[in-house]
């Protein structure tokens, strides 16, 4: 199992898009082969920041997700309402395998 932590920071003026974009595709992505979790976070301090952490089957599971035609027409979508570019990481947790 792996989790996916991505650190999306949108201009202003395309926040309240990005919260529509999430909850019309949210249980999309939730259904996804090998998907187990997903939740997403506005950060407190500075609500154009948004935080998404995924949980996925293995790399497998979640490479297939990311080269999918979905991600890839969300992304596109998505990408012109970056502020900074995005920054994804995928972690395990200590003493467990992945």
């Amino acid at each position: 199992m792996i989790t996916r932590v991505v650190k999306l920071t949108f201009k202003n003026e395309h926040v309240d898009t990005f919260i529509g974009i999430v909850q019309q595709h949210q249980l999309q992505i939730r259904n996804f082969p090998g998907c187990h979790e997903l939740h997403c976070y506005q950060d407190i301090s500075s609500p154009n920041i948004f935080f998404t952490i995924s949980k996925w089957e293995n790399d497998e599971a979640l490479n297939h997700y990311r080269y999918s035609d979905f991600f890839k027409t969300l992304w596109a979508t998505l990408k012109p309402m970056f502020a900074e570019k995005a920054m994804a990481h995928s972690v395990g947790m200590l003493g467990q395998p992945n």
